[in-house]
């Protein structure tokens, strides 16, 4: 392998996802001669090959599962009524997330912020991988006392942070910053210490804290997803390498952890199945670790089609209607096996392509002359890893107005197939299904299998966040598992200079997994810190989030809205004393 510091950050580098399975580290190495790879645990790898070097990506070249998708942020008083806050004033179940870390994998944080510091103004952030900072990476210590190298970004452990907050220009110390602010307000909503004169307190005030801020999505990938220029990306290889660190730090320092995951995708088959679901779900090995994620904000987005071709049908038909500066998105069709659907058009000028026949590892690229766009089709009859159909249809400059796309039954059972549309941030708001459904719209990695997912509502009112994604997942199980408040929450906003913490509210399934987040830190404080139930694991975790849930008896649970109903802590710690 040749010397990779830095490369996995570099845009003249292509990264791909490879499940390498039982493969040694040698057997990866001879995959990359001239590139190089980062390890993420025993069934994934990053390989880092250099662009020049490489077919052109595309679906014909290389398999759906080993081109990084893209997430992007899933946003735009809960504490008392998700049940948090009423726990603080119980001498017996007061816990604040002591001896907990929840880690962040988002925009960074602003570590100058007070709300992240203890009674003594230290930290309680224990580390900052900033991927975004040029850097020769780092090395840590892994479980089984071997060195694990990350290749790019550089690390800020605690005494780093420290030292940085006594610095007369703490950012020559730690060149860390959240220009964002998104993960700033996470951070705060799960575990902002109270503060005089902010009034305000998060949901797990005593926890440590780790955050990963992502570096932005290589423009390689952009260009082939076709995503609008100013859309906020990231690539979901940068997350799962998070994940690993997170797993790392936690290990350095002997905590449970709550991992924090408030991005989202609609690329994938929504099964849980992608790649990141996958090493979320292996988590499940590690007792003391859970995973919070949001469930999406794309119920009323208009980005999901499911058609049912019956009987006699000879095709269905999804009319799409592009919005005017489209520059390109890529449309998934995704069916169970052993369904096998073919794809035709029919533009707003109207001019017709037939339906393309099935040529598996063959991508068709179709001209539209008269409206100047040109439609790539690509088909994976089975999926790595997800064993599930699946077509591919990438929109280059689409012409705007109503597009026809046209269905066709090869082998059908159930006649069930869905179309996604890319998730909200990524696309024109203006481009949407007409007949779209708000089903089966939980993003990735929300409809993980060992994800705690939280949908959003408005507790001063009791209703459901219009956009809040809601469930089943496409194979049918129940998410979200519960949700949260989420609409005009309250925490940090960005400072505009240093010294000056202004407070801002957000809305969103962002916010609601937050003080989800905190949460499930203050349950595992509880239990596994103080000795209550030293043997509690996520599924324990989600047994007790969704026993303590508040149920309106108006409504049938578990439901597709609300999955088991709305987060209340002080009864799912009442439910462990019973």
């Amino acid at each position: 392998m040749n010397d990779c510091a830095g490369v996995p950050s570099r845009e003249d580098y292509a990264d791909f996802i490879y499940r390498h399975g039982n493969k040694s580290l040698t057997d990866l190495s001879r995959l990359t001669e001239n590139g190089c790879y980062s390890y993420v645990n025993e069934e994934f790898a990053v390989l880092h090959v250099p662009l020049n070097e490489i077919a052109p990506i595309s679906l014909q070249n290389y398999a759906y599962s080993s081109i990084p998708s893209l997430y992007t942020l899933l946003d735009n008083t809960g504490i008392e009524a998700a049940g948090i806050l009423p726990t603080f004033r119980q001498p017996s179940l007061n816990t604040r997330g002591e001896g907990v870390l929840i880690g962040f994998i988002d925009t960074g944080i602003d570590y100058q912020n007070p709300m992240f510091q203890d009674n003594q103004g230290d930290t309680r952030i224990l580390g900052i991988w900033d991927q975004t900072l040029e850097g020769e990476g780092f090395t840590v210590t892994g479980p089984n006392g071997l060195p694990f190298r990350f290749l790019y970004g550089q690390e800020f452990l605690r005494t780093s942070v420290n030292e940085a907050l006594q610095a007369q220009d703490p950012l020559s110390v730690v060149p860390s910053e959240d220009t964002d602010g998104h993960g700033t307000f996470l951070a705060g909503a799960a575990a902002g210490s109270e503060v005089p004169d902010m009034d305000f307190i998060g949901a797990a005030p005593s926890s440590f804290l780790g955050v990963v801020k992502l570096k932005p999505a290589k423009q390689y990938l952009r260009d082939f997803y076709c995503i609008q220029n100013d859309a906020t990306a990231y690539q979901s290889n940068d997350i799962m390498m998070g994940v690993t660190w997170l797993l790392m730090l936690a290990y350095r320092y002997r905590l449970p952890l709550v991992i924090c995951l408030c991005l989202g995708s609609n690329q994938g088959g929504h099964d849980g199945t992608s790649p990141l679901a996958q090493v979320l779900n292996r988590l499940h090995i590690f007792p003391g670790v859970s995973a919070v994620c949001a469930a999406g904000n794309e119920a009323g987005r208009q980005h999901h089609y499911m058609g049912h071709i019956t009987g006699s049908m000879l095709y269905d038909e999804a009319e799409l209607r592009v919005g005017e500066g489209e520059r390109g998105f890529t449309l998934e069709l995704w069916a169970s096996q052993p369904e096998i659907y073919t794809v035709g058009f029919v533009s707003p000028t109207g001019e017709s392509v037939e339906r393309i026949p099935l040529r598996p590892g063959k991508a068709e690229t179709i001209r539209f002359p008269i409206d100047a766009t040109t439609v790539t089709v690509a088909y994976e009859t089975i999926t790595s890893g997800q064993s599930s159909y699946l077509a591919v249809m990438n929109f280059t400059a689409p012409s705007p107005g109503i597009w026809r796309i046209r269905v066709y039954p090869t082998v059908t059972i159930t006649g069930i197939f869905h179309l996604w549309l890319p998730v909200h941030g990524l696309i024109r708001e203006d481009t949407v299904f007409l007949k779209a459904d708000p089903f089966t719209t939980i993003t990735s990695p929300g409809n993980s299998a060992f994800a705690v997912t939280a949908g959003a509502y408005n507790h001063r009112n009791n209703s459901l966040y219009i956009h809040s994604s809601r469930g089943f997942t496409r194979d049918n199980r129940i998410k979200p598992d519960l949700a949260a408040p989420g609409v005009d929450v309250y925490g940090p906003g960005s400072s505009p200079s240093p010294g000056i913490y202004p407070m801002s509210r957000m809305t969103g399934t962002s916010a609601s997994a937050a003080l989800t987040a905190g949460a499930v830190a203050d349950l595992y404080a509880w239990a596994y810190v103080r000795g209550n139930d030293p043997y509690i694991n996520n599924s324990v975790v989600k047994a007790y989030l969704t026993r303590g849930a508040k149920r309106n008896p108006s409504y049938t649970y578990p439901g597709r809205e609300w999955g088991y109903g709305t987060l209340d802590l002080y009864q799912s710690l009442l439910s462990l004393r019973n």
